[in-house]
């Protein structure tokens, strides 16, 4: 998402704790939360063998990881239509702002993701 925003609505914390509450209730939700912006951020960078600490705020950036969940699904199309209930959760509490909600597989090693 965009950084320095501002806070999101209230209902869209009440619509999230909702969401997040039944996922957590049938098994689906493992854990998440929300990230503090990058003003604070430490990163580490290693280019070309050499390790590099770089303390935010990063004027290159315009959008950021504003929070995670880690989810377990029966299959990837369950995992699809719940990524796009969240997605819609934000565009009917907060139209204003572009958010880009991204489902990745955790890797258990070098393998492709599964079907």
């Amino acid at each position: 998402m965009e950084e320095n925003i501002g806070m999101p609505p209230k209902s869209l914390f009440e619509a999230m704790d909702a969401h997040i509450g039944e996922r957590a209730a049938d098994g689906r939700f493992l854990d998440g939360g929300g990230l503090y912006g990058t003003e604070d951020a430490i990163n580490f960078v290693v280019r070309e063998g050499e390790v590099t600490r770089v303390d935010g705020p990063y004027a290159e950036g315009k959008e950021v990881v504003g929070g995670w969940a880690i989810m377990e699904y029966a299959d990837l199309d369950a995992a699809v239509a719940d990524q796009r209930e969240f997605a819609e959760l934000h565009a009917r509490h907060w139209p204003e702002v572009t958010v880009v909600a991204t489902l990745r597989q955790i890797s258990d090693g070098p393998d492709a993701p599964s079907e």
